[in-house]
């Protein structure tokens, strides 16, 4: 999952939201560093990571890309997930996208010591709506140019937007399977915080 299923399904309060994007910036054992709200988001986020990544629905969704994209078929799945997440957010949500995109940008805004590279990016995740503009299905060429940038094979991701639209369907009806298992998994673990 991405940066949206991770806010979506880590809890709505602002150390959640918070915890539920530290995930994918905070790296080894947590000791305290943060307060215990942010911990217990980032220890979700992470639990979140590795169900998804054991989960035989989301196998079966990367074995249909080519084996040449096999090895970074998870980068691309999580982007594509995200993008179904945002294309049928009313599904899944209470609340409009838009009011809560904004509610995670204002959180974002508010906290004065983001680590590492979210401190970064926070603030062209706001002005771009980068969460917002998952809905649209081309963004998911810029998401992908932008995160091969970080890659030592680059090229993999850039024809990855060919096999997505080959595969947009399947992988649309994975996801419609596969993510109310994933709300049940993230809401037994917050349920079981209180």
């Amino acid at each position: 999952m991405n940066y949206l299923a991770h806010l979506h399904l880590g809890g709505q309060l602002p150390a959640q939201l918070l915890g539920s994007l530290y995930g994918d910036f905070v790296k080894g054992r947590l000791q305290g560093q943060f307060n215990p709200q942010i911990e217990a988001a980032i220890q979700l986020h992470r639990a979140i990571d590795r169900y998804t990544d054991s989960h035989p629905l989301v196998g079966a969704a990367l074995s249909r890309f080519s084996l040449t994209r096999r090895r970074y078929a998870g980068i691309v799945l999580d982007v594509f997930f995200d993008h179904c997440l945002a294309r049928d957010w009313q599904l899944y949500a209470d609340q409009p996208l838009e009011r809560f995109t904004s509610q995670v940008y204002q959180v974002l805004a508010a906290e004065p010591q983001l680590p590492g590279r979210l401190a970064q990016i926070a603030p062209y995740m706001a002005a771009d709506d980068w969460l917002g503009s998952y809905r649209e299905f081309a963004v998911m060429e810029q998401v992908l140019r932008g995160g091969s940038r970080r890659l030592t094979r680059p090229e993999e991701l850039g024809f990855a937007m060919q096999e997505l639209h080959a595969l947009y369907e399947p992988l649309s009806d994975d996801f419609r399977v596969f993510y109310p298992e994933l709300q049940a998994f993230a809401l037994k673990h917050l349920t079981a915080e209180v």
